[in-house]
C-alpha cells in the first residue's frame, strides 16, 4: 500500500515533496482499492481546476496558504488547517502563495 516513502522512520511530510516553478508537484505515498494518499506542492498561482472525486477527500495544508472552493464556497486555509471535500461535489484548489498539502481520499467500500 505505501510507496515512494520510507517506512519505520520519522518523516517530515513538508520535506517529502518539492516546489517547482510554475507547477503543481505531487508524490503518491499510499494507494489501495479504497484509499489514496498524495502529497502536493503548489507554486503560487497554480491550481487544480473545478472537478469532482468519487471519494471523500481530507485535505491538510502543511504550509503556505490556499483557497479551497467546495460547491461554490471559497475557504482560505493556512498551514495546520484542514477541510473535507465530500465525494461527488465540485471542488477546486488555488495557491494564494506557495503551499504544500496532504490529500487523503477514501473511496469507502469499493
Amino acid at each position: 500500500m505505501y510507496k515512494n516513502i520510507d517506512k519505520e522512520v520519522i518523516l517530515n511530510l513538508i520535506d517529502e515533496v518539492s516546489y517547482q516553478k510554475h507547477q503543481v508537484s505531487s508524490r503518491n505515498i499510499a494507494a489501495s482499492k479504497g484509499l489514496n494518499m498524495t502529497l502536493f506542492a503548489f507554486d503560487k498561482g497554480e491550481e487544480l481546476t473545478p472537478h469532482t472525486s468519487t471519494g471523500d477527500a481530507f485535505l491538510v495544508v502543511l504550509e503556505g496558504k490556499a483557497k479551497i472552493t467546495i460547491n461554490g464556497k471559497e475557504n482560505i486555509l493556512v498551514g495546520g488547517n484542514s477541510i473535507i471535500m465530500p465525494a461527488n461535489i465540485v471542488h477546486a484548489v488555488y495557491a494564494l502563495e506557495q503551499f504544500k498539502m496532504l490529500l487523503i481520499i477514501s473511496f469507502g467500500d469499493r
